[in-house]
């Protein structure tokens, strides 16, 4: 089996929620650390690959349906590529009621918890310093000290002044720093009774949120206190899952809907509290034209760019959800019952 060939950086969340799981699915792979950007354009300029628009990480160069490499990014969809071409160990749950939370809470923390890790590295002095010192040092630990001073100003200013993209700003502070403790709080719940989101066996939806905290934990200092504080355990499971390449998986480990802990409405609930009206509005601004959004969340009021991509996940979540049989409908709608996750199904509510 040819190895996989993808090109990431320690510091990218989902360059390591695709490492995690590629150790733990067996697949092999190697890795360029580096710039997809300039990759593609210099050592790897004789592929022929166009870079990704936007070149995000990780960037994984991959045969299309015609044998043709092309460069690929987007971690959701790849991982669903990767179910269908390599058959051990697989981390999409059978339970087709089961397989539908676990892509919207994948889909919550790529778009939402990737608010906390971006707000905690770039909003505090000191982290904005951390972050500023060892990015660019990821890329190349014999940086001489010129261009390493030259890279650190350069990339701690060109990411400080993108904090208004991602919405977190002076207003909306204390709006993500409140959800970040709730959801900490909520995992050392949940990790009382299960070592996976949905049972025994790790999910996509695990390598998504670990791939977030990954850095909140491993990376930028004020969110790591904050989880020792409030989330022993979630620190630990960081930890674990970085590396389950030899934890034994059977299929019998995924828990049932009706048998999941109370955390997991709880999670749900913090997803509705946030996520859900963040992509609402966010739905309704592109419709419209508009090019930000605001709307009302945990009470404050939160504006923001309008991203066409998020308008996808929206999509993506009701095509998830119509795939359902009427049976595993109701199942969610029973889990989506107080959380506010309900407003989330478009057709069902029109």
């Amino acid at each position: 089996m040819e190895p996989l060939t993808l090109i990431g950086a320690p510091p990218s969340p989902y360059t390591r929620k695709m490492i995690a799981l590629m150790r733990y699915r067996h697949i092999p792979y190697n890795i360029i650390w580096g710039d997809p950007q300039g990759m593609l354009s210099g050592e790897l300029k004789n592929l022929n690959i166009q870079p990704p628009k936007p070149a995000l990480l990780p960037t994984f160069i991959l045969p299309d349906e015609k044998g043709i490499l092309k460069a690929e990014t987007d971690s959701t969809p790849l991982i669903r590529r990767f179910e269908r071409e390599y058959e051990n160990r697989k981390c999409l749950p059978t339970d087709s009621a089961l397989n539908f939370l676990n892509f919207l809470l994948e889909d919550y923390a790529d778009e939402w918890v990737t608010k906390f890790m971006f707000h905690y590295r770039w909003h505090f002095a000191e982290d904005a310093d951390n972050a500023g010192t060892l990015l660019p040092l990821a890329q190349a630990t014999n940086l001489p000290d010129e261009f390493h001073q030259t890279a650190k100003k350069y990339i701690a200013e060109r990411q400080i002044e993108r904090l208004r993209v991602v919405g977190s700003n002076e207003t909306t502070a204390p709006i993500i720093e409140a959800s970040y403790k709730r959801f900490l709080t909520i995992l050392e719940s949940h990790f009382q009774n299960l070592p996976f989101l949905f049972g025994q066996r790790a999910s996509s939806a695990d390598f998504g949120l670990y791939g977030q905290l990954s850095q909140l934990i491993g990376f930028d200092p004020t969110s790591r206190k904050l989880a020792h504080d409030l989330s022993p355990r979630t620190v630990a499971w960081v930890s674990v899952i970085e590396d389950i390449s030899g934890l034994d998986m059977t299929e019998e480990g995924w828990s049932k809907v009706e048998e999941l802990p109370s955390s997991i409405k709880d999670l749900l609930e913090e997803v509705g509290k946030g996520y859900v009206p963040a992509l609402l509005a966010n739905q309704e601004a592109y419709e419209k034209g508009e090019k930000t959004w605001e709307a009302e969340i945990d009470g404050c009021t939160w504006v923001q760019q309008t991203f066409p991509y998020q308008v996808k996940c929206l999509k993506w979540i009701n095509e998830e959800y119509s795939k359902l049989v009427e049976a595993d409908k109701k199942r969610i709608n029973s889990i989506f019952e107080g959380t506010g996750c309900d407003k989330l199904i478009l057709n069902e509510n029109n």
